[in-house]
């Protein structure tokens, strides 16, 4: 191409190929230049048959026609609207400031496209095959469309702001050298970003990236399985919904919407750790459905998020941990068997206010629950499970988890401590269950009366006592610091004042375990 041609309006360049000539009119024009064959299997850009100079054009004409193209056609809006076309060469569009509109379908880039700090109104790349795409800092006005498109060496969009909406659903996206399908770290999103179906093959960075309404990740597939992280994004953004969640097939991606009844469907499914550290959610994180397989060392890791609601209704976790510690949620809408088994879920410092099952989830397995996530007693999971419960009106389900928190703590105790643990269990249930206090005394009391009915009583005094009275005699012994005046009246000898001490003895030891009850109870409150 001529260097410093100063060409008139109406003139094209003297060393363009008839392909670019073509391209170079439709700019003005502001028409669609399609290339394609129509046969569907040469014009695949993701294929391997051959695309010949017929329909290829040098990546420099295509950066001439965007930051220095020819005016458009009287009435016309210049645009780069191409279709079927081979690029040639790098395109490097690196700091440029590109004001037509730019579409590119089904084409082919031979190398890179370098669009680091550039500027756009709008660019969709539609169903193209871009050996990598470099865009850190790039800035657009409206969206950023990449659907369908296959990038063979990842995508690196780090501190880019995209205006509006970024798409990338149906993509595909292969590692670089990094290990790092999609780096996106400190990317600010105006509105939805949509990656649905799309296919990770590399670790997805999103840290600190901001999005100002949802991230939908509907139906995508996210494989790493021999590093860390699939989807590592600790302190993300979403003013309103994460969505893990399927999407249907054959049918139009409605955003925000659940599959219609008989909708083929595809799952969201990862392979590898899962990362939302102090990610803050506006409206929900929803795992409905998800599949997650982990390594050992894997995790999903929800640590400090916030969101007013948190739908885990995923597949059990077969292997690596679940881990919700210091994580505030309004609501846990959750299923029995999405969470994963006993010593693979961590919740210490986990705060919610409500409980919102799907399907059977009784008391006993909540217990479960609980205590897998608790190898080592601890005492706020119980606690807050109670709260819970009590503020939902469900204060004897409360009271039975509390209950569990004693029976878990006196593992914990020294020999005595088990001792007298097990004591109050029997006794008054840790004072949870205070009724069993009285069935306690009554059958004493009445053991005693039969008892005492036929034990020799001679008076201590033969002058004025009471009448003799078996049942008030027990009574008397069976209730400490209460004087009913017939304990110290009567003299008992041998095995009956042994009996009469056991009396008293196990009196005190009801009294202190009620004591002992109703003072939690009244702690508690």
């Amino acid at each position: 191409m001529t260097e410093g041609t100063d060409l008139g309006a109406g003139d094209l360049p003297d060393d363009l190929t008839a392909a670019e000539a073509g391209m170079w009119q439709a700019f003005r024009n502001g028409s669609l230049y399609d290339l394609s064959s129509g046969d569907s299997v040469v014009d695949d850009p993701h294929g391997g048959h051959p695309w010949g100079p017929e329909r290829s054009v040098r990546a420099r004409t295509v950066c001439w026609l965007l930051l220095d193209g020819p005016p458009a056609l009287a009435g016309r809006v210049a645009a780069l609207k191409l279709a079927g076309v081979r690029i040639t060469g790098t395109l490097d569009l690196a700091g440029g400031t590109v004001m037509p509109y730019v579409e590119l379908r089904g084409c082919r880039f031979d190398e890179q496209v370098l669009l680091p700090e550039a500027r756009f109104t709008t660019l969709r790349l539609v169903d193209c095959a871009v050996p990598r795409l470099e865009a850190a800092r790039v800035h657009t006005e409206g969206d950023l469309h990449l659907p369908r498109c296959r990038f063979q060496n990842g995508v690196r969009l780090t501190d880019a702001h995209i205006g509006t909406d970024l798409l990338l659903n149906q993509a595909i996206a292969y590692r670089d050298r990094s290990g790092r399908s999609i780096s996106a770290d400190g990317m600010t999103v105006g509105q939805d970003l949509q990656a649905e179906l799309l296919e990770s093959h590399g670790e997805i960075s999103l840290r600190s990236a901001k999005v100002g309404v949802s991230l939908s990740l509907r139906g995508a597939k996210l494989a790493n399985p021999y590093a860390r992280h699939a989807l590592n994004a600790p302190q993300l953004t979403v003013e309103r919904t994460l969505y893990l969640t399927p999407a249907g097939l054959g049918s139009p991606l409605l955003s925000g919407t659940t599959p219609a009844r008989g909708t083929r469907i595809q799952r969201f499914e990862c392979r590898g750790g899962v990362r939302l550290d102090d990610g803050r959610f506006g409206d929900a994180v929803d795992l409905e459905r998800a599949r997650f397989t982990f390594t050992d060392d894997q995790e999903l890791s929800l640590r400090r998020v916030q969101t007013p609601e948190l739908r885990f209704l995923g597949d059990k976790p077969q292997r690596g941990r679940v881990v919700l510690s210091g994580a505030r949620i309004g609501n846990l809408v959750d299923r029995a068997g999405s969470w994963p088994d006993p010593g693979n879920l961590q919740m210490g410092g986990f705060a919610y206010e409500s409980l919102v099952p799907r399907g059977p989830f009784p008391l006993a397995r909540r217990l479960e629950w609980v205590a897998a996530a608790t190898a080592e007693y601890h005492p706020e999971p119980y606690e807050r499970l109670a709260a819970v419960l009590r503020a939902a009106g469900e204060d004897e389900d409360a009271r039975e988890v509390l209950l569990a928190k004693q029976r878990r703590r006196r593992e914990t105790l020294p020999l005595a401590g088990k001792f007298w643990g097990y004591l109050q269990d029997w006794t008054v249930a840790y004072g949870y269950r205070p009724g069993r206090a009285a069935v306690w005394m009554a059958v004493l009391w009445a053991a005693g009366t039969l008892a005492f009915a036929h034990a020799a009583h001679p008076p201590v005094d033969s002058g004025g006592h009471p009448s003799w009275s078996p049942a008030l005699f027990t009574l008397d012994l069976l209730l400490p610091v209460i004087d009913l005046g017939q304990v110290g009246e009567w003299q008992l000898q041998g095995a009956w004042q042994w009996l009469a001490a056991a009396m008293v003895l196990l009196g005190w030891i009801l009294a202190t375990t009620v004591a002992a009850g109703a003072t939690r109870l009244l702690r508690r409150s």
